[in-house]
């Protein structure tokens, strides 16, 4: 089969695109049709492992789990990881190709186009509907030259395009009126209609600045989108999207926002639990006395990431914790800042050279330049409990807390526990999600913990989206405006 295809790109950044794109795949999937999510190039330190270990963005997956099906590296061909303010990691494919400078990837993007049409290619002709999601905005026309991610993807494949904005951050008939002023008139082509997201209140209260966007921008409107508070139960892509605080449970989990996170899915299980409390420590803020446990995320930088944890007084603060009997779980990144050395001779996340670890677990990372990218069946030592997890990262860790392993893979010992069993460190993601295992860990803990079914919980969130923009949005008409591709 050759799916249709149709695309969403945004009026500006965040405007909602990932989660329309969701909520619109769960629709059409209710309505019969096989829908596969695509975003040509992406930016985000929160990726997905897929089965045959590659991986993508955090939010395809999620786009993938409301088309029902398991997420392919085709879904996401190009991923930015930013490492640094001007360098990124790039992927294709799946797979690490370089790190790159912001001027070295502006000469180099053109010639990604190929396998973006690649893997586009392979998912029209797997599908009924292909749902395609931008990047940032169309508007940014100083970034028009080579692009893969919006204007240049929908011209090259021939997609039609909603336009979507956030009334939410105000200046929406701007936002849209402005990006039709800015584009090259073969681009706003593309662009079949405009949709406004994020309305809080009556959407009646719009009709005005609705029809006065139609008028002067010459699209038709596809409906107000009002804000779905349910948002915050699905798993974020962006760590600005992370809540600073929430939940009403008694027992306090304190995340540590590093400048660099990465892989913070492992808290949406915990932040749906309803006897804790997720709060995330930004910088310049203090740990509060009253946390019972503080996790070291996951990040793109170790040493980086632990100069700025160090830089807010965090090292203090997380040693004064453990004194006064606090619990501390260190997962990916962070389990290498728990050790007692983070060496790195090749330079492979800066330069090289080793930088001193926190000291609460006695361990010692290595970096090395492969990268561990897989799916694996864990089970509690303890308890004898299985979870699914992935690993995504590089260095080795060893030492003497590693006889205490935190989990076993396939026979192995993996991460490590102190003697007295506070400070655990792993380098596996999305242990959570497993509902038995996650009882068994917060009743150890000294929570409480509850029967939530954390797939099923998401599962009806997408549900309940979807029903959200079967009300809001004309779905029927965006369906007819997609086409072919080329077409």
């Amino acid at each position: 089969m050759t799916a249709r295809a149709l695309m969403v790109q945004g009026a500006g950044s965040n405007v909602g695109k990932s989660l329309l794109v969701a909520g619109m795949a769960r629709a059409f999937v209710r309505r019969g049709l096989a829908v596969l999510p695509f975003k040509p190039q992406n930016m985000s330190n929160n990726a997905a492992v897929t089965a045959d270990g590659g991986e993508i963005g955090r939010a395809q997956a999620l786009q993938a789990l409301a088309c029902g099906v398991a997420p392919t590296v085709d879904m996401n061909p190009v991923l930015l990881k930013p490492e640094t303010e001007t360098g990124a990691q790039v992927v294709v494919q799946g797979r690490r190709v370089g790190t790159l400078g912001a001027g070295d990837f502006g000469a180099r993007k053109a010639s990604l186009l190929a396998p973006v049409m690649e893997s586009f290619g392979r998912l029209a002709a797997a599908a009924d509907l292909v749902l395609v999601e931008g990047a940032g905005s169309p508007a940014e026309v100083n970034l028009r030259a080579g692009d893969i991610a919006n204007m240049g993807f929908a011209r090259a494949a021939g997609v039609p395009v909603l336009l979507v904005g956030d009334i939410d951050r105000g200046g929406v008939i701007a936002q849209i009126i402005g990006t039709r002023a800015v584009l090259d008139p073969a681009d706003a082509a593309m662009i079949g209609g405009f949709a406004i997201n994020k309305f809080r209140g009556d959407p009646r209260l719009f009709e005005d600045g609705y029809r006065r966007i139609e008028a002067q921008s010459g699209w038709r409107g596809f409906g107000v989108v009002p804000w779905f508070a349910d948002a915050a139960r699905l798993p974020a892509e962006d760590a600005l999207d992370l809540p600073r605080g929430g939940g009403t449970g008694g027992w306090h989990v304190v995340c540590l926002a590093l400048s660099r996170i990465a892989n913070f899915d492992d808290l949406d299980p915990l932040a749906a639990e309803p006897g804790v409390r997720l709060s995330m420590l930004r910088a310049g803020e203090a740990l509060p006395g009253d946390a019972d446990l503080v996790i070291l995320p996951g990040t793109k930088s170790t040493r980086g990431d632990l100069a700025f944890l160090r830089a807010q007084g965090w090292d203090i603060d997380l040693a004064a914790h453990v004194r006064r009997g606090g619990r501390v779980l260190g997962l990916c990144g962070g389990y290498q800042m728990l050790g007692r050395a983070i060496r790195d001779p090749q330079g492979l996340e800066g330069p090289p050279g080793e930088t001193a670890g926190l000291g609460l677990l006695d361990v010692v990372t290595e970096m090395h330049p492969e990268k561990r990218l897989s799916e694996v069946t864990a089970t509690d030592p303890a308890s004898g409990a299985e979870f699914q997890g992935y690993e995504i990262h590089i260095g080795r860790t060893d030492g003497a807390d590693r006889a205490r392993p935190f989990a076993r893979v396939a026979g192995a010992d993996e991460g490590a526990v102190s003697a007295d069993g506070r400070v655990m460190g792993s380098y596996l993601h999305g242990l959570f999600r497993a509902d038995g295992y996650r009882r068994v860990w917060l009743d150890r803990m000294g929570a409480v913990s509850s029967d939530l079914a954390y797939g099923a919980h998401v599962e009806a969130v997408l549900d309940r989206l979807a029903r959200h923009l079967e009300t809001h949005l004309d779905l029927d008409a965006l369906l007819a405006m997609a086409r072919q591709p080329g077409g």
